[in-house]
């Protein structure tokens, strides 16, 4: 039943310094009805080439080869190159795995059944983070970073990280376009995805974790930190967009209510009403800007997207009152419950700036 299934999509595999576990993975890969291997030898060194030699034995099998370590981005977008170029006319898709070996034949099947039924969407072969082989500090990282990608983004993935991913060839270029070139690569795929409206799909497959997965290339500090950087990108630049935004309103605040209307003025509610609508009105301009071009960056249409962004403010405001008042109910001091309420609401911002008001064509990574 797999067969033919499997014989519509290619295997590509990055590899670094791998041992003898890859060829045996390649054949028994074939032997599961895989026509067409692709593995990225990613700057190995020469007493590995042996290995790679016998790969490249192995019939429908293509090793490429960077002459330094480029990191698993760039190996995974040299692959993508040389399928587009020499295998687009005969594959329904992609489908990208691990050279250790811990990606089940039976789970490459899956996702190549998977792209048989020609929907757009990104497949992740997704690990159970709460079985007991898992090591309890990649189930913590792994939970961590599911968390704050739906809190963020808006989709709970229960594997961010795994490397058993498959998509439409229609998709090749889409997946070129994004930036990065080590481990994070993956996590900028799967936020790209998500702004392009590109469905995100777990399928599940078997969770093997081999010698504490000793074998990886992952740095958990440094590759880690990458990773969040990634992943908060966006939101950093959100919340230094919002600080900006203050600034220039106390800034014009300040300047027109003691340049312009003269010292003393601060005692005159209409004066104060002025600045304060004026600053207000050129602070969320600003505000507007930064987002769309720096944290979002959108390439829609500016008049719709600054229309919706005004009916998000005016309901943002009217929410802020609304829960202040609420939990002032319960007894809650305003103080108190205004900055819960505000806090609450800046990630409901967030989310829906980053889903519906700068929705336009994003730049991938």
């Amino acid at each position: 039943m797999e067969k033919h299934a499997a014989q519509d999509a290619v295997i590509l595999i990055p590899s670094l310094e791998p041992d003898e576990r890859l060829p045996a993975y390649i054949r028994r890969l074939k032997e599961g009805g895989f026509a067409r291997i692709v593995v990225v030898d990613d700057g190995s060194p020469e007493s590995y080439q042996p290995i790679f030699r016998e790969i490249e034995a192995v019939e429908d099998t293509t090793v490429l080869h960077h002459e330094v370590n480029k990191g698993k981005g760039i190996a995974l977008k040299t692959g993508y190159r040389w399928i587009m170029e020499n295998l687009a006319d005969k594959i329904s898709g992609v489908i990208t795995a691990d050279a250790d070996g811990q990606h089940t034949v039976e789970d490459c099947l899956k996702l190549a059944e998977r792209l048989e039924g020609g929907e757009r969407a990104l497949y992740l072969g997704s690990r159970d983070f709460n079985s007991e082989n898992i090591p309890p500090k990649s189930r913590f990282g792994n939970k961590m970073t599911s968390v704050v990608f739906k809190l963020l983004y808006g989709q709970y993935l229960p594997d961010t990280q795994t490397g058993l991913r498959a998509f439409r060839k229609e998709d090749l270029q889409f997946m070129i376009d994004v930036e990065g070139a080590r481990f994070e690569y993956e996590m900028k795929v799967l936020i790209a995805c998500s702004r392009a409206r590109i469905p995100i799909i777990p399928v599940p497959i078997e969770t093997i974790y081999e010698n504490e997965n000793e074998g990886t290339h992952f740095h958990p500090i440094k590759d880690s930190i990458r990773i969040y950087k990634v992943i908060l990108g966006s939101f950093f630049k959100f919340m230094a967009a919002s600080l900006a935004s203050v600034v220039v309103d106390q800034g014009i605040f300040n300047l027109l209510n003691l340049a312009v209307f003269a010292n003393g003025a601060a005692k005159d509610a209409k004066i104060i009403l002025i600045c304060t609508i004026i600053a207000r009105v050129i602070s969320a301009t600003v505000n507007f800007l930064l987002n769309r071009k720096l944290v979002f960056e959108d390439k829609g249409h500016a008049g719709k997207a600054f229309l919706r962004y005004v009916i998000l403010a005016a309901a943002i405001m009217l929410l802020s009152a609304g829960g202040t008042w609420l939990l002032g109910k319960t007894g809650m001091s305003s103080t108190v419950a205004k900055l819960i309420t505000d806090t609450l609401l800046y990630f409901v911002s967030y989310r829906v700036q980053e889903r519906w008001v700068f929705k336009g064509e994003k730049q991938h990574g």
